[in-house]
């Protein structure tokens, strides 16, 4: 009897320690569930100069989007030691954490500064948003060696712009191809740019555009007046890089000849020999009015704000933010007739394609019809470029890269099948093409 109580008891504590185990088991795999749920997806922002945003339309974006973002996603930012001294760098900014390198973000070495955080984002990031196609020539073994996401914009068609040589158009063609082909998806800033890509690669890109609802609407100041005296009257304003493909010999030219509205130009003149050629023949000009880059957005957006006109004369890449940022704050458009400024207008700007265009332009428009097209400039760039919308998107495709398998193309199954296999798939007709 007493060993038969023996057993029984015996039997009763295995089974409750088994219970309690499988208990305690049960409960840590559910909160190493829920941790995992918790845990933040960990996201690269690669290709910015950096952050704080001084310095062109990525790192705008950048800065947005840890705004926007930084809440769901643990992100990362990689900044250009040259630009950041150091004495002024931060650790994290708006929930981001910013990684140094020794290197410029742009020039040609932009290719190892790229090429170093897309290395160095391969040791932790979940997904890795590169913006422009300098470091692609990596991702091949990115996407072979590991299994990491990769999100990648193209940043217009950078390989046509007259500033490059010809050994750095060719290496960025290359770089195109690579970014597109061995992306998990590549985006377009711009439906004319997706076109591109369709037609020469059969990507399905995804259009994003830039935001502009970071720019104010602010009114004109008595300091602003006395140091800038052109702001006492109606005047047209250009903002932009000092380059070629963007038509300022055109635009200077044009207002040079007329006497309807004087120009406020600003931009790098003194980076290359174009420019300061440019701002030696038209610094004296009565109508033109040539300024240094200007840094400060408030005063940018008060010089820009309370302008007549917006004159753009880019004629390459997609959606450029210094047009958006003009269309937001409600000015009238007069752009370079190329589709990419067409489809970001929605083509209800004013076009001109050379110097006699933008000179017909500017003699004929009235101040009632300019009126008339900034109210509807304003209207698109409220529908379509804010930052809120734009940071959606972006969450939509971190969010697509990490559960999707395949890269969408525009080209239909077929085209992946052997002859043979098309043979055993309904299509015994090729046999007899001589038929057709």
């Amino acid at each position: 009897m007493e060993i038969l109580r023996f057993f029984f008891y015996y039997k009763l504590l295995i089974f409750s320690v088994v219970f309690v185990l499988v208990r305690i088991w049960l409960h840590l795999s559910e909160k190493r569930k829920t941790m995992k749920k918790e845990q933040k997806n960990k996201l690269a922002i690669i290709g910015t100069v950096g952050l704080p945003a001084n310095y062109g339309g990525f790192e705008t974006l950048a800065e947005h989007l840890v705004e926007n973002l930084s809440d769901r996603y643990d992100i990362t930012v990689y900044c250009s030691g040259k630009k950041y001294p150091k004495e002024k760098r931060l650790r994290y900014y708006k929930g981001a954490r910013l990684q140094y390198l020794p290197l410029d973000a742009n020039g040609v070495q932009s290719i190892p500064y790229d090429t170093l955080s897309i290395l160095h984002s391969l040791f932790y990031a979940d997904v890795l948003l590169i913006l422009g196609v300098a470091g692609a020539w990596i991702l091949p073994f990115v996407k072979l060696f590991t299994n990491k996401k990769i999100i990648i914009s193209i940043d217009g068609i950078e390989w046509k712009r007259d500033k490059w040589s010809n050994l750095a158009k060719l290496y960025l063609f290359w770089a195109e191809s690579l970014a597109v082909r061995f992306s998990h998806i590549d985006i377009s800033d711009n439906e004319a740019i997706q076109d591109y890509t369709a037609e020469r690669y059969g990507s399905l890109s995804r259009i994003i555009e830039y935001g502009a609802d970071h720019t104010l609407k602010l009114p004109l100041d008595e300091e602003t007046r006395k140091q800038y005296p052109f702001v006492n009257q109606s005047y047209a304003f250009k903002v932009c890089r000092i380059e070629p493909e963007n038509n300022v010999h055109i635009v200077l030219e044009a207002f040079s000849r007329t006497r309807k509205l004087p120009l406020v130009i600003v931009g790098n003149w003194d980076k290359s020999e174009y420019g300061q050629n440019l701002k030696v023949q038209y610094k004296h000009h009565a109508n033109i009015f040539i300024l240094d880059p200007i840094y400060n957005q408030a005063k940018l957006d008060v010089l820009r704000g309370n302008a007549a006109l917006y004159v753009h004369g880019h004629s390459a890449g997609g959606t450029n933010p210094s047009l958006v940022e003009a269309m937001y704050l409600g000015l009238p458009v007069m752009a370079f007739g190329v589709s990419y400024n067409r489809v970001t207008t929605e083509n209800k700007a004013l076009y001109f394609r050379d110097l006699d265009d933008l000179m017909g332009l500017l003699e004929s428009v009235e101040a009632d019809m300019l009126a008339q097209l900034g109210e509807v400039m304003g209207q698109i760039a409220k529908r379509r470029y804010t930052w809120g919308t734009i940071s959606d998107k972006y969450e939509r495709l971190v969010e697509q890269a990490l559960s999707q398998k395949e890269k969408p193309t525009v080209l239909p199954a077929a085209s992946a099948m052997q002859y043979s296999q098309l043979l055993d798939n309904g299509c015994a007709h090729l046999k007899t093409l001589d038929n057709f």
